[in-house]
């Protein structure tokens, strides 16, 4: 399963935070790993050095092997929260799409 990390250009894409996100998707979506083919990462700043609530974004995109990609977002405060958001919908979006796919 590959991973693509990607940011805008207000969010330093560093390899610490980069590792910190991978962290977090392996905690949080771990188990759908061995089902995906690929996650594609999007952190972005929509207000760069002004801050603001809710001005951080993680957008995320999984690839289910053989099957067509789904994706969810969520803004927040900061990135951290705003990964941790997109993590949960994208799980429950995971799930439902598996639970489809064994009732078939």
């Amino acid at each position: 399963m590959k991973i693509q990390f990607n940011t805008d250009n207000h969010i330093d894409g560093n390899d610490a935070l980069e590792s910190r996100v991978n962290a977090m998707l392996e905690q949080h979506l771990g188990r759908f790993f061995p089902r995906l083919s690929r996650l594609e990462v999007f952190l972005s700043d929509s207000n760069s050095t002004k801050g603001g609530p809710n001005d951080k974004r993680c957008a995320l995109e999984a690839r289910l092997q053989n099957d067509e990609p789904i994706g969810a977002s969520h803004d927040d405060a900061d990135v951290e929260k705003a990964i941790r958001g997109a993590c949960d919908k994208l799980k429950t979006l995971l799930d439902s799409r598996i639970e489809k796919q064994r009732g078939y």
